[in-house]
């Protein structure tokens, strides 16, 4: 009976050899879940909503800012046009959050990519409840505590004005100076 039932069968293949150590596949990397758990956390922190905006603005009609040793010529600069916008985020739409996130990873890119000049369009508020424009107040408020921003104004009307901001951007090599 058993020589019947394994008449068809053929024997296994044999097993092939281990292969040596240099061709076996790499096991697949890691993901530093909490390092990048981290590293958002401290982006959070990083631009907090605490900043009283009014103590720190320079009062003009547009409401621009300038870090300490940034000269006045600067701004005006900045306000006509001198240089060339390099990019630009639109955080229209963006809970608050969310665009926090979202500007400093844009911000954290220009500096990479050594743009200087930039925009982020915040809008107006006329879509927000009461007309309030929330996040033009807090994108002032993070623009100032990140060290890349040399200075702001309101964007020229073209540009998208009350509802975007200019930005002056460090020089990625002079911040590698230190």
């Amino acid at each position: 009976m058993f020589r019947s039932a394994a008449a068809g069968a053929r024997p296994l293949a044999q097993p092939t050899p281990p292969l040596p150590p240099g061709l076996l596949p790499r096991p697949p990397r890691a993901i530093p879940r909490q390092s990048l758990l981290d590293e958002q956390a401290v982006l959070t922190e990083a631009m907090s909503d605490e900043l009283d905006l009014d103590h720190l603005l320079e009062t003009d009609d547009t409401l621009s800012w300038r870090r300490s040793g940034v000269g006045s010529d600067t701004l005006r600069k900045l306000r006509r046009g001198h240089w060339t916008i390099q990019s630009e985020i639109d955080l229209h739409g963006l809970r608050r959050d969310e665009a926090r996130e979202a500007l400093g990873r844009f911000l954290r890119s220009a500096l990479q990519r050594e743009w200087r000049c930039v925009r982020v369009i915040h809008g107006k508020g006329l879509s927000s409840p009461l007309r309030e424009p929330v996040l033009k107040h807090k994108v002032r408020s993070w623009l100032m505590q990140r060290d890349e921003v040399m200075a702001y104004v309101q964007a020229r009307p073209s540009d998208g004005g009350a509802g975007a901001l200019v930005l002056l951007l460090r020089s990625a090599r002079r911040t590698e100076r230190g």
